[in-house]
């Protein structure tokens, strides 16, 4: 089985790519592959990996790359959520597929197109430049056909105020790549980017409750890592700062979903980040600059005006993401497999899976 780390800059770790042609696909077979690779990569002192991304060649004729994602949670060796994606580990994967030659080689302007299979997002990874360690991409989020914004919502409001520890705070459920929840910082006690960036556990905290009390209020599984949450205060000039929660500690800089999100939330009427951004005084697809802890982005989001009037998201854009392909890793039996064949315990998926891959054409990625 290949199995491959790669890292998009930004993320809070690297991610496992793994060939989805000789790995499991029903859910039971799947997760139990899972938990032995991650006590393979504990072994090998890579426990702290916590994304995985199961690639092959697309079945579908408009794509390239089929990707399913999976985030490792921290409670134990067997817990994930199969829910949402990730926009770092969809390049990664990217990165991956190419280095090992599931896909042809990765060249300045070549597009390698993606269809996401935990969310259908499509996703079309657009190479700008390559060197020997890495390739930088521009990552478009596409939607076919073009969609009303107002169907990113996913309460159906701009809005929805949450009961939180005696109060209620103003709350953008978004969902656009990823579910986010995005909340103004100055609602829970943030009174400048200082302080939104420091590491205060307080706040911290604060946003993980809060989190948790958006999917108490909507009557969702508090498990898990999504609906993500981000707050956000203004930059002069019409940007935002933005401090995002991840697994299972801050987020670096913020999530290429999160981004994606920001950019087409900012671009519904009366929703946090649209407030926040004075998106009423800019052009309608107004590049949106995004200041985090690690860094900052631009997002570009195009819409087009239907017959009715109405704006759609056509795309979502995110340029100059650099991701470094850190090598296949070799293959280790789990812990408890090392330990010799006692009695009860079962052997690593991954120790004992000695497919080759099988050999497939290049098929030409769209120029």
């Amino acid at each position: 089985m290949s199995v491959s780390l790669a890292r998009a800059h930004g993320a809070p770790c690297p991610t496992v790519v793994l060939d989805g042609r000789t790995f499991p696909e029903s859910e039971p077979e799947l997760l139990r592959a899972l938990a032995d690779l991650r006590a393979d990569l504990s072994v090998q002192g890579a426990g702290d990996v916590l994304k995985n991304a199961i690639v092959r060649p697309s079945r579908h004729p408009l794509f390239d790359l089929d990707y399913r994602f999976v985030q490792s949670l921290p409670q134990s060796n067997d817990s994930f959520d199969l829910r949402g994606s990730c926009g770092h580990s969809i390049l990664a994967a990217v990165e991956a597929a190419a280095r090992t030659g599931m896909i042809q080689p990765l060249v300045p302007g070549c597009r390698v197109r993606v269809n996401v299979l935990n969310n259908g997002d499509n996703v079309v990874c657009e190479t700008e430049e390559t060197s020997d360690g890495g390739t930088r991409f521009t990552a478009h989020f596409l939607c076919s056909p073009p969609l009303r914004l107002p169907e990113l919502l996913m309460t159906g409001e701009p809005v929805t105020h949450v009961p939180f520890e005696g109060r209620t705070v103003p709350v953008s459920l978004v969902s656009m790549g990823n579910p986010y929840a995005f909340v103004d910082a100055s609602h829970l006690g943030v009174s400048g980017p200082d302080a939104l960036f420091a590491d205060d556990p307080r706040l911290f905290n604060a946003m993980t409750r809060l989190r948790v009390a958006v999917c108490e209020s909507q009557g969702w599984d508090t498990f898990g890592a999504f609906p993500k949450i981000a707050a956000l205060l203004p930059q002069e000039g019409g940007g935002l700062f933005v401090r995002a929660v991840s697994v299972p500690s801050w987020h670096p800089t913020v999530a290429l979903t999160g981004a994606i999100c920001l950019g087409a939330a900012a671009g519904i009427e009366g929703t946090v980040p649209w407030s926040l951004a004075d998106r009423a005084a800019q052009e309608p697809d107004a590049l949106l600059p995004v200041r985090t802890p690690g860094g900052c982005v631009r997002v570009a989001a195009r819409s087009t005006l239907g017959d009715d009037g109405e704006r759609r998201l056509a795309w979502v854009s995110v340029a100059e993401k650099q991701v470094d392909y850190r090598g296949l890793l070799p293959r280790l039996r789990s812990t408890s497999a090392a330990a010799g064949p006692a009695a009860g315990s079962r052997p690593s998926v991954l120790a004992t899976s000695d497919h080759a891959s099988e050999e497939t054409s290049w098929v030409p990625l769209t120029a």
